[in-house]
C-alpha cells in the first residue's frame, strides 16, 4: 500500500498503539497529544513526527484520526481554530474512533460536510489488547464511498472493518456492544462466585463450559482472572460507567428499556466507590465476594 500522509489526535492506551499501527505500515503519521511528553515518547518509538494543536496535526493529511475520551474531548478537538476540522484539506476525512454519542458524531458529520471535508464515527471494540495487538473490531456510521477508501487504512489495527449505516451507526452499533457486555460480565460474575460458593474448582468449570453454549470472549479472556481476584489491566470501570451513560441516554430517545443495563451499571457506580475507578471491568465479582 502507497504511503499516506496522516495524523492521529489522542494517544491514550488505544490511540498510542492504533497511531504505531499506522506508521509501521510505512505512512507518514503526524501525532497530537494534550500532553506533549506522551507525543515524544511516541515519535521516538516510531516513524513521523507531533504538532502542538489539533489543526496543525491535520494540515496537509488525507485522513485524521481521534481517539479521545467523550464528547466534550472530542468537540474540543473537532472544533474551533485550533480543531481538526479547521486544519483539514476540503475533501480530507475525519475518522473518530472515540467511544461517544451518536449525537455528537451527526453534529461532527454536518460540520464536516458544509466544509466540503468528511467524517466517519468508528468506535473499536477490542480493548487494549486489540490496538496493541491490531485486532480491533471497527464499526462505522458515514458515507460507502467515503468507508471504502478508508477501510484498507484502518486494516492495519482493525481485524474487522464494518460500515453499519449513516453517521451515527458506528456508535449506536457501540453502544450494542456494550449492553451486551455489561450484562456477560455480570452473569460470569455470578457463574464464578456461585462455582466458589459450591465447593467447584472454578479454573475446572471455566475449562468444561467455554467450550459449550456459555462461552465468550468474556469468559475466555478474563474468567481466569476474575478467579484469581486480578484486576490491573483492560478496560477500566469509569469508561464503562460513560459508555453506560451513553446506552441509557440514547434508550430514552428511542424508547428501548434496558433493565439489565441500568442494574449492572448501579453496580459498576458501587465498585467505582470502592476505589475500583482504574480496575477492569471484570471487577463485578468483587461485588459478590465481600
Amino acid at each position: 500500500m502507497a504511503s499516506r500522509k496522516l495524523a492521529f489526535i489522542g494517544l491514550g492506551v488505544m490511540g498510542y498503539p492504533m497511531a504505531g499501527h499506522l506508521a509501521k505500515a510505512g505512512n507518514d503519521v503526524t501525532v497530537y497529544n494534550r500532553t506533549t511528553a506522551k507525543a515524544k515518547a511516541w515519535t521516538k518509538e516510531f516513524s513521523g513526527s507531533f504538532a502542538t494543536t489539533p489543526a496543525k496535526a491535520a494540515q496537509g493529511c488525507e485522513i485524521v484520526f481521534a481517539c479521545v475520551g467523550n464528547d466534550d474531548d472530542l468537540r474540543s478537538v473537532a472544533f474551533g481554530d485550533d480543531g481538526i476540522l479547521a486544519g483539514m484539506d476540503e475533501g480530507a476525512v475525519f475518522i473518530d474512533h472515540t467511544t461517544a454519542s451518536a449525537d455528537v458524531a451527526r453534529e461532527i458529520y454536518a460540520a464536516a460536510r458544509s466544509m466540503s471535508k468528511h467524517f466517519l464515527d468508528g468506535p473499536v471494540s477490542g480493548g487494549q489488547a486489540g490496538a496493541e495487538n491490531g485486532a480491533l473490531t471497527i464499526m462505522l456510521g458515514g458515507e460507502q464511498k467515503i468507508f471504502n477508501l478508508s477501510k484498507p487504512i484502518m486494516q492495519s489495527y482493525g481485524k474487522a472493518v464494518t460500515l453499519m449505516g449513516e453517521a451515527g451507526a458506528g456508535q449506536l452499533t457501540k453502544m450494542v456492544n456494550q449492553i451486551c457486555v455489561a450484562g456477560l460480565v455480570q452473569a460470569l460474575s455470578e457463574g464464578l462466585n456461585f462455582a466458589n460458593r459450591a465447593g467447584l474448582d472454578a479454573k475446572l468449570v471455566v475449562d468444561v463450559i467455554s467450550k459449550g453454549a456459555a462461552q465468550s470472549w468474556q469468559m475466555e479472556n478474563r474468567g481466569y482472572t476474575m478467579i484469581e481476584d486480578k484486576f490491573n489491566f483492560g478496560f477500566a470501570v469509569d469508561w464503562m460507567r460513560k459508555d453506560l451513560d451513553i446506552c441509557m441516554a440514547e434508550s430514552k430517545n428511542i424508547g428501548a428499556e434496558l433493565p439489565v443495563t441500568q442494574t449492572v451499571a448501579g453496580y459498576y457506580d458501587k465498585i467505582a466507590k470502592k476505589g475500583g475507578n482504574r480496575w477492569d471491568t471484570s471487577s463485578l465479582i468483587r461485588l459478590l465476594k465481600d
